[in-house]
């Protein structure tokens, strides 16, 4: 008997669970977005209202509870951090094991690195600074476009209780932490580990970076932003996928949301300064910004497209 032509002699393809039951992976990475999204918010409602209702030693009524917060947004801030973990990182690892095997889980999420690793973290640095007046620039078109009074009403509450905090006394350590750190973590494993490989088995790279990155703009729920917002997040996509890895990402989210925390605590009227049509960023910085961040966009391609000739990465 011949076992080389035996087929039971041959080693099983390992097949996902959204396989075998004919999910598609695009489709469960939606439907987790609005299922974490939503645990997400409930579980930092709750935690935050705990902790005040601790702090006031008393019942509170709702009129009570926003002006509470308002004045302690710290708690939210708690609250924030305990739903990003929960729900964004630790949920959405185990929620992977539809797509993956546990084996295969870390490489999934490209929690991977390579030879190159190194000098992509460095690019990665660069380019999300040197992207700032482009973001910028996008802030300033974002103006332009129409936002429903209930929803401008909301995101301009939310900015003036953010620019109330940062402007008083705040242990900075713990703002970045909450502001920078987490997000960077939870929200990258979401959007570029889970969801951006989801589509991309599903449509290919570049639909995958630039849908995960529109709904990383969404998620924030700030149309007023959503040009800038879902900008950073098709960059952190294209560094993903070029660097085969997810922390360069993770350090560029750390860089931004760190580096708007540190601007706002010490230089707040510049930070908190109202966008409108009328004050578009200075043309030469925005010029300087789209050539450097180009050519750096540019260099990183041809990094990752050395990097898969030496097959150490999937193109």
């Amino acid at each position: 008997m011949n076992l080389d032509n035996d087929e039971s002699s041959q080693p099983a393809v390992y097949r996902s669970w959204a396989e075998r039951n004919g999910f598609s992976d695009w489709s469960l990475a939606i439907l987790w977005i609005i299922i974490a999204f939503i645990g997400f918010q409930f579980t930092a409602a709750i935690v935050a209202v705990v902790l005040l209702m601790i702090n006031r030693e008393g019942p509170l009524n709702a009129a009570e509870i926003t002006q509470s917060f308002t004045e302690n947004l710290d708690l939210l801030f708690v609250g924030n951090t305990t739903g990003q973990i929960l729900f964004l990182g630790l949920a959405t690892w185990f929620f992977v094991r539809l797509h993956a095997s546990k084996s295969q889980r870390p490489a999934f999420l490209r929690f991977s690195t390579n030879e190159k690793t190194p000098s992509m973290l460095g690019l990665t640095f660069i380019l999300i600074l040197a992207i700032q007046p482009t973001v910028w620039f996008l802030g300033w078109l974002n103006a332009f476009l129409p936002v429903p009074d209930m929803l401008s009403e909301f995101q301009s509450s939310q900015m003036q209780m953010i620019e109330n905090f940062l402007r008083g006394d705040h242990l900075l350590i713990l703002t970045l932490f909450h502001v920078g750190v987490v997000p960077a973590i939870c929200e990258e494993v979401l959007y570029r580990g889970y969801v951006m490989r989801a589509f991309q088995k599903s449509w290919g790279i570049l639909p995958a970076i630039l849908i995960s990155g529109l709904l990383f703009g969404l998620y924030h729920v700030q149309l007023s932003n959503l040009l800038p917002l879902a900008t950073i997040g098709i960059v952190l996509g294209y560094v993903t996928w070029v660097s085969e890895s997810i922390y360069p990402a993770m350090l560029a989210h750390f860089v931004n949301n760190g580096g708007s925390v540190l601007v706002g605590s010490y230089f707040p009227d510049t930070a908190f300064a109202e966008m409108t049509p009328e004050t578009m960023p200075p043309i030469w910085a925005v010029a300087v910004s789209i050539i450097i961040s180009g050519y750096l966009i540019y260099f990183m391609y041809q990094q990752h497209k050395n990097l898969a000739s030496t097959g150490d990465t999937d193109v």
